[in-house]
């Protein structure tokens, strides 16, 4: 009885160290993991986002499906002009003077790939809707529209990912946790998103530290 006692203290002490062990490492784990993938998916929303940017220069709106905007990087060009100021003399029948009238003179210089101008020789733009790592292979949900802001109709677009996506595989308990996240240094909310349907915006809600990375 004795023995059969101690093995049992034994096995308890054992798991308790684990837990003990587990509570001190998991976090740790859990941010490698989160820092590692969040850093993959900003790539990809900075990719859309400056391909959406480059669609709204030649369109004046922004791409409401990636089959458009992955089209239009394939094809697209962006128009080269140089503005130069003049002038002229017209008569004027009221005053019967000539007078200055000054314009500004617009002249087409060339066009520039859209996809070597962003991608170079990459042709990663044409997976920019798949999220890396996702379990069932998800996409970025993306949507563009047209909102009215102080009287002007403003084009906008958002896409976004849920981190429930990104961090499927990681502890519950520490997504929960992640998905409630408000602070300047963190993604904030439960999800990532660059882009905005309510405001006039094309920016993420993720920290300059991700930008980094993905510059490097």
């Amino acid at each position: 009885m004795k023995t059969i006692i101690q093995i049992v203290l034994w096995i308890a002490c054992i798991g308790l160290g684990y837990m003990i062990y587990n509570s001190v490492t998991g976090p740790i784990k859990f941010n490698e993991v989160k820092q590692e993938r969040y850093s993959k998916v900003i790539a990809k929303l900075n990719d859309i986002k400056n391909s959406q940017e480059a669609y709204k220069t030649v369109n004046k709106r922004y791409a409401k499906d990636f089959q458009s905007l992955i089209s239009f990087v394939d094809t697209g060009n962006y128009t080269i002009t140089q503005q130069k100021d003049s002038s002229f003399m017209r008569y004027d029948k009221n005053y019967q003077i000539d007078l200055q009238v000054d314009t500004v003179l617009i002249d087409t210089l060339g066009f520039v790939s859209v996809k070597d101008s962003l991608f170079k020789n990459d042709d990663r733009y044409k997976s920019m809707m798949n999220v890396p790592d996702a379990l069932n292979g998800e996409k970025f949900e993306m949507k563009a529209d047209i909102i009215d802001k102080g009287g002007y109709r403003a084009p906008v677009f958002e896409a976004k990912v849920a981190k429930n996506v990104v961090l499927h595989d990681q502890p519950s308990d520490l997504l929960s946790r992640e998905n409630a996240q408000i602070s300047v240094e963190e993604v904030n909310g439960s999800e990532i998103k660059v882009g905005s349907l309510t405001e006039v915006s094309t920016s993420g809600n993720w920290p300059p530290i991700y930008d980094k990375k993905d510059n490097k």
